[in-house]
């Protein structure tokens, strides 16, 4: 879950470049707003900042490294579900969404500073997120994690084992050192933690051989796999499931108002159409929330 060395990244990208490893092209179907006809919400509108509402635009900072949540197509526009639904908010709200493509962990850092309005990028929301932002809850994943198709991994006993992940998730900032420490406690090898700028080059290290594990939030893993060509397999279930949210900054009503917008869509089945497409709708939530971490 995103609460966002083996060899270079370049190295890894010009591996991929030659062997194709992992085929990240946008599946077929979903299109700007999943292709759902989106009815403008007044109550919703009357919430939005003055400054949004006169822009006419909200600023939106993504790390379009996470498919199918959040990536680009092959002119490097953002495109995923997440963008899909956000796309919808926007909509509904009678705005438009303008996505700034940035590093994971410079997104909330953003939003607080005032450069960007909101983050759409698989965060979960966690308490101590929630002491810099607040986060509209739109969606429910867990963490799971992979292996080369002809390797067994135990999430739960991977000491020793070379992990990749991404920097700045929740995985990388709390699961894996969790587990690490557990192991050295217990007399075991500490978890060798291969960190990485995107998910896609976190995923490439297991197909490339190069990390004996990936953790990732169950979307993004099983994604993975399907785009493998068989090369990765899931490795246990998914477990610690938990609420992604949209970031905002604190002190305004557009929480409420991205709040609203949602609870809309849900309400009139656009947000099911949308999840139904990129064949992510187990993670779907019929009421939209803000701060789940700390109201739980």
């Amino acid at each position: 879950m995103r609460i966002k060395y083996g060899i270079p990244v370049l190295a890894v990208v010009a591996a991929l470049a030659l062997s194709g490893c992992v085929d990240n092209s946008a599946p077929a179907g979903p299109s700007a707003s999943g292709g759902a006809s989106v009815t403008k919400n007044d109550a919703a509108i009357a919430l939005l900042p003055a400054k949004i509402k006169s822009a006419g635009e909200i600023q939106v900072g993504v790390d379009a490294t996470y498919a199918p949540n959040e990536y680009k197509d092959a002119n490097g526009k953002p495109i995923g579900w997440d963008i899909d639904l956000f796309d919808a908010v926007s909509a509904t709200l009678g705005v438009k969404a303008v996505y700034n493509v940035a590093g994971f962990d410079t997104i909330l850092p953003n939003i607080t500073g005032a450069k960007y309005d909101v983050g759409v990028s698989s965060f979960t929301d966690t308490v101590e997120r929630e002491k810099q932002v607040n986060f509209v809850n739109y969606y429910s994943a867990g963490i799971l994690w992979a292996s080369p198709a002809g390797k067994t991994v135990d999430p739960a006993n991977a000491c020793g084992l070379k992990v990749a992940v991404e920097t700045g998730t929740t995985e990388e900032q709390d699961e894996l050192p969790a587990k690490s420490t557990a192991c050295t406690a217990a007399g075991k090898p500490a978890i060798q933690i291969l960190k990485f700028d995107g998910q896609d080059q976190a995923t490439n290290a297991v197909v490339l051989g190069q990390a004996d594990a990936m953790t990732a939030d169950s979307p993004i893993t099983e994604y993975a796999i399907a785009k493998s060509g068989g090369k990765l397999k899931a490795a246990g279930k998914t477990f610690e499931v938990a609420p992604y949210g949209v970031a905002v900054a604190k002190g305004s009503t557009l929480d409420q108002a991205i709040q609203k917008a949602f609870q809309a869509l849900v309400d009139d089945g656009t947000y099911k159409k949308i999840l139904d497409k990129w064949g992510v709708a187990d993670g779907g939530l019929a009421a939209i929330t803000i701060n789940a971490a700390a109201n739980g």
